[in-house]
């Protein structure tokens, strides 16, 4: 059945069992306007501006037309010329074909399509079907999410509408594209912005930023570029050192512009081209000659050389020191941005006005020394990230035929066969197809033992072939692998601002104009009323520009957020942000889903009671009875067998009974393996090993009982165990000072309260349905706890999404896992917990350090001024070494364990 509606015209004709007449033909159409048929045998020209026309099979057809759709049937020689066209044939089968359009269209059938066609229909139809992604910002909280979500859900037009909140991301299913041009608009009226990625990525380009040392720079370049006519969009993230920048003109321009700002850009290029463009950068000279003019001016001061002299000396050094911070600010001024290098440049041209040059040229030269230093540590922060990318190698040996060769990575195809060798990083994501080893998995999930692969099972880019050379088929494209993902994560992560940075820099902007007035104030108002000189209050005016710059408090966050952040990322925990990080610090109690999570997930044999005092020979009759059984309480005991290499007898006749069990004839026996009820059914009594299955039960395992039509020969009890690591990491937690353990599960209350005194959590909450979790978490928070969950990402994600913080585990792999959680542990262990809890905990604890220490810094070195204790180049040397104190301070979460 073909069916198409229209706002146009619509006509369609069958080949040679379809009427005029609708009714009797497989054909329905809905039109607007005029619907026009016409049959086989007929010659047919058709010149229209808003028609649509169908010609049958054995004619020859010339349609020529600026808005119609056509389609004829085969066995013609056809000439279709349109502009505005959409055509749909069906062949003899009963096709459902819907199409929905604002010019025209048309459908016929015929026996066989033609690959042209075939391919207009198939292109028509990518066009009209995906999922569009678009990047939203403002959104601060998982219900602005939600807003956008059901907001677009109820608009007509979107088939499919989510929205991620921790990755900022809109997906849609549209109707047409009219509609998906329609979503920036919507969501603006939500009051959030959204931009569909393909054209970010189409239009914007990356640039990585040198000689940033506090946020105020990255404001300075965003209003240079900003101004320029050819800059349609520009974003500078000091934490990362980068720039994106949509521009109508060249990467020089660009780069010369930011340049003008005092700073400089290079265009951050591919994997591929990096290792052959990276040149050893030029040493700026420039403070090491302010440096030593300076010097030799202070030197002269104590000789008999002319005060002239020693004058210039002071002034080649200011002018040489400090031409980079002069030229910043004038840039700075012309944007409306008041930032350190125009308090600084202030103060050393104040200074010299005023006859103060050895403090002018202090000041220019403590300026610059502190940049360099600070730019060098900040440098390695952000090189804590960049080490990521360079964890995959950037070739691979490919198979090509019947021959390996070297190909770079970015040159592979999906289901392309590499070769890793002993000892070799693994440089793609894919699945063994041959070969068996043992992979290093550390670098992407922080484990601290290898894993054992072998055919069929998934491996990483990045991790290390330990030894044993594998074949993998390619499952992932090199922007798309597990690494991939987590860099870009992490980065976004990077841009994020935590609470307590976003307040810090809320505070610089109102805090700097208000001094840098003061200042002007100072200079002006005690002289007028008669209290000193002007030269001696501009002086102390100048002390006070200098002390006003808020460098070591803006610094304070991002630099230990990012240093944290890139930590965890090599030690295999994500982050999505410094928000997640500030929060998993103030956990008080962690909800943890069981299955999966504190268990393996899987059932292994815990007990085995044979009555006849043969166990091994009991495990032989259920591991026969057992082996045409896919259920994970048969593999379990399959597993169990081959472990201890017990094998299987010779059987016939095997059987599963629904819901009971499963049989086995050996040796003319019928043996049984099942539930109570199986052999209740055989009316044989299971007083016998009622003490056993009580015991298995207890335990929180499941029961299968082996026997004949006559007797009982045992009991084997199967549970899924506690993870060897859960007990561990448990124990660690508590050590952190956690309030609280809390286990969620469905299993009943006996099996909840075995596995809760065996993996030493302090509560548990038992037969929970998936939502009760959620239940069960807000009750935790009505407590008055700020809590965490940890679970899968997936089945969780309700309970994951109601905690204060999200854990996912497992994220290796999975990339659902990775965008719902707000922190995931790539191993699928709780290994990583405590370091993770630890770690938040010592970045809150350096945050509050730094930001104490740098107000304090502050405060002393104001009312240092007014007494004329603090000279102005000692105003610098408090202001950039309080910067320095800050930065190592918060490197130190670099070297967290």
């Amino acid at each position: 059945m073909s069916h198409i509606k229209k706002q146009q015209e619509s006509s369609c004709c069958s080949n040679e069992n379809t009427s005029l007449v609708n009714g009797q033909s497989r054909t329905a159409v809905k039109s607007t306007e005029t619907s026009t048929c016409c049959s086989k045998e007929s010659d047919t020209a058709v010149k229209s501006t808003e028609t649509s026309t169908c010609c049958s099979k054995e004619e020859d057809v010339d349609v020529e037309e600026a808005g119609t759709s056509s389609c004829c049937s085969k066995e013609n020689n056809k000439a279709i010329q349109s502009t505005e066209t959409s055509s749909c044939c069906s062949n003899e089968s009963n096709a459902a074909n819907e199409e929905e359009t604002s010019e025209t269209s048309s459908c016929c059938s015929n026996s066989t399509s033609t690959g042209e066609r075939q391919k207009t229909v198939e292109s028509s139809l990518s066009r009209s079907s995906g999922v569009t992604v678009f990047n939203v910002s403002g959104m601060d909280c998982p219900s602005c999410a939600a807003t956008i979500e059901k907001s677009l859900g109820q608009q007509a037009g979107f088939q499919t509408v989510e929205v991620h909140y921790g990755t900022g991301k809109l997906k849609v299913e549209a109707r047409d594209e009219e509609t998906l041009q329609e979503v920036p608009r919507l969501v603006r009226r939500l009051g959030f912005e959204a931009e569909r990625e393909s054209d970010k990525k189409k239009n914007t380009q990356t640039y990585l930023i040198e000689g940033m040392d506090c946020g105020s720079c990255a404001k300075t370049i965003e209003k240079h570029l900003g101004s320029q006519p050819k800059v349609n969009e520009v974003t500078v993230n000091f934490s990362t050192g980068k720039m994106q920048i949509d521009h109508n003109t060249s990467s020089e321009e660009i780069i010369q512009e930011v340049g003008k700002s005092g700073f400089t850009a290079s265009l951050e290029t591919s994997r591929k081209t990096e290792g052959n463009e990276t040149k050893k950068k030029p040493k700026d000279t420039r403070t090491t000659f302010s440096g030593i003019l300076l010097a030799l001016g202070f030197i002269g001061s104590f000789t008999n050389l002319p005060a002239l002299l020693i004058t210039l000396l002071y002034a080649a050094s200011i002018a040489i020191g400090g031409y980079k911070p002069a030229r910043s600010a004038f840039y700075s001024i012309r944007s409306r941005s008041l930032d350190m290098n125009v308090l600084m440049a202030s103060a050393a041209i104040g200074a010299a006005l005023i006859g103060e040059w050895f403090e002018g040229a202090m000041v220019v030269w403590l300026f610059a020394l502190g940049n360099t230093l600070q730019n060098r540590s900040i440098e390695r922060t952000r090189d804590s990230i960049r080490s990521l990318i360079n964890l995959a190698p950037s070739e691979a040996t490919v198979k090509v035929g019947n021959e390996w060769v070297r190909k770079p990575v970015e040159d592979i195809s999906i289901q392309d066969r590499i070769l890793v060798k002993p000892g070799e990083k693994l440089p793609l994501d894919g699945e063994v197809v041959s070969g068996s080893s043992s992979i290093n998995q550390a670098p992407i999930t922080g484990e601290s033992l290898p894993v054992d692969k072998m055919e069929g099972d998934t491996v990483f880019a990045g991790t290390i072939n330990e030894h044993g050379s594998l074949e993998i088929r390619v499952t992932k494209l090199v922007e798309d692998t597990t690494i991939a993902g987590i860099i870009h994560l992490v980065e976004e992560a990077q841009e994020k601002k935590a609470p307590t940075q976003a307040f810090v820099d809320r505070f610089a902007r109102v805090y700097t104009p208000i001094v840098f007035s003061m200042a002007l104030l100072v200079m002006v108002l005690p002289p007028l009323t008669g209290f000193g000189s002007f030269g001696e209050w501009v002086y102390k005016g100048l002390a006070l520009l200098v002390v006003a710059c808020p460098c070591a408090l803006v610094i304070s966050t991002p630099v230990a957020i990012v240093s944290a952040i890139g930590n965890a990322a090599k030690n295999g925990v994500l982050i999505k942000g410094g928000t997640f990080l500030e929060k998993a610090g103030a956990v008080q109690a962690i909800a943890f889903d069981k299955t999966g999570t504190l268990t393996e997930g899987k059932p292994r044999v815990s007990q085995v009671f044979a009555l006849n005092g043969k166990p091994d020979e009991l495990i032989r009759i259920a591991h026969t009875i057992e082996a045409h059984s896919t259920h994970p309480i048969a593999k379990a005991i399959t597993d169990y067998a081959r472990e201890r290499e017990i094998g299987v007898r010779d059987g016939l006749n095997y059987q599963a009974i629904a819901g009971k069990g499963a049989q086995a004839t050996v040796d003319g026996v019928d043996y049984f393996a099942g539930n109570p009820k199986l052999f209740e059914e055989l009316d044989i009594s299971v007083e016998k090993i009622r003490d056993q299955i009580h015991s298995i039960q207890g335990d929180g395992g499941s029961l299968v009982i082996v026997g004949t039509r006559t007797e009982i020969l045992g009991v084997i009890g199967v549970a899924d165990t506690i993870r060897e690591i859960t007990i561990d990491s448990i124990q660690a937690l508590k050590s952190t000072g956690l309030k609280e353990m809390v286990m969620l599960t469905g299993d009943n209350e006996g099996t909840a309260k075995k596995v809760a005194d065996s993996a030493g959590v302090d509560r548990y909450f038992s037969d929970l349905m998936p939502e009760e979790k959620v239940t069960a978490v807000k009750k935790l928070q009505a407590e008055g706890k700020r809590v965490a969950m940890v679970g899968d990402g997936i089945n969780d994600a309700p309970a994951l999404a109601t905690a204060d913080l999200g854990i996912a585990m497992g994220g290796a792999g999975a990339d659902t896992a990775m965008e719902t959680a707000d922190i995931v542990l790539m191993a699928d262990n709780l290994e990583k917990l405590p370091y993770t809890i630890k770690l938040s905990r010592r970045s809150l604890k350096i945050i509050k350090q730094n930001v104490w220490f740098s107000l304090i810094t502050k405060l002393a070195a104001l009312l240092l001024i007014f007494p004329g204790f603090l000279t102005l180049w000692m105003a610098v040397l408090s202001d950039t070494g309080a910067a320095l104190v800050v930065i190592l301070n918060s490197m130190r979460l670099l070297r967290q364990k």
